[in-house]
């Protein structure tokens, strides 16, 4: 999945969360990691798939996200791969999304990990859980555009 665009790599991709969330904001921090999933993640060992955030005394911190053991290293030295890790926020983006998730009910859902200028980047959005109908309604819409699509290619 290591697609070069505008300077930035993207390491993971949570296609997921754009099918089960409607998406409303998204904001970028950073995260603290040890020396061997920063390897890991250059590596592309990453699944954002179950991995969801979380403010906690007034910290930002990604919960459940996966990243594979460092093969380069041994036992002792390598990290948990479902740690919880502390998102690096500005304070004042942090209270706004408190507000947000407090009151509104919404979720804090990574969308993707990626690496700008040699620094580990995720992008965490404010979703609102779809109901099935919506779900239903998205894909017969993806449908009506492909099908739009093949018509107008083989017209």
């Amino acid at each position: 999945m290591s697609e070069k665009s505008e300077g930035y790599k993207v390491v993971s991709d949570n296609r997921q969360a754009r099918y089960l969330y409607e998406i409303l904001e998204t904001y970028e921090a950073g995260i603290q990691l040890t020396g061997t999933e920063v390897k890991s993640i250059r590596a592309g060992r990453v699944n954002l798939q179950d991995g969801y955030a979380l403010i906690r005394n007034g910290e930002a911190w990604l919960i459940n996200v996966h990243i594979s053991p460092y093969t380069g290293s041994g036992e002792y030295f390598n990290h948990e791969p479902r740690r919880t890790r502390k998102l690096l926020l500005h304070r004042q983006e942090i209270r706004k999304l408190i507000g947000r998730v407090e009151q509104q009910g919404l979720t804090l859902v990574p969308l993707k990990m990626y690496l700008k200028r040699g620094l580990v980047k995720v992008s965490i959005a404010l979703g609102k859980g779809k109901k099935l109908h919506d779900k239903r309604e998205d894909i017969r819409r993806r449908q009506d555009q492909r099908d739009i699509q093949r018509a107008m290619k083989n017209y």
